[in-house]
């Protein structure tokens, strides 16, 4: 059975969030544990790779080729799991997601909102 540990911050920077996280996991990774970590960003921009680095910070680049937040190499640098580009999604993501999908007429004419369409989007993510 899947156990999720969720570290919030809201949108404030430079927490130690990402550090945190990165820690926790070499922790339980060291006590046994399977941990794979995701990172969810609420920006809506795809990815920050077209994002000032004095706003966003430096920007790690998976080995994949995915633009992703720093935290990311962190994650990698700590665990020893290799980052991938199906680590990391933003709000912008998955709103992209989202209206693909409507546009495909995935939603079969249903009017698309934010819960279940986009909830259901972040479900998937997560899992």
């Amino acid at each position: 059975m899947a156990r999720y540990i969720f570290v919030t911050g809201g949108v404030v920077s430079s927490l130690g969030k990402g550090l945190s996280s990165a820690s926790l996991a070499y922790l339980l990774q060291s006590r046994g544990f399977k941990v794979r970590i995701r990172k969810l960003d609420p920006y809506l921009n795809v990815d920050p790779g077209t994002m000032n680095p004095y706003q966003h910070g430096e920007v790690f680049v998976t080995d994949d080729g995915a633009e992703t937040d720093l935290d990311l190499g962190h994650y990698e640098r700590f665990s020893g799991i290799s980052a991938k580009k199906s680590d990391n999604i933003t709000t912008g993501q998955i709103y992209s997601d989202v209206l693909k999908k409507e546009r495909k007429g995935k939603y079969l004419g249903k009017t698309v909102q934010v819960i279940p369409h986009v909830t259901d989007r972040i479900k998937e993510f997560i899992k």
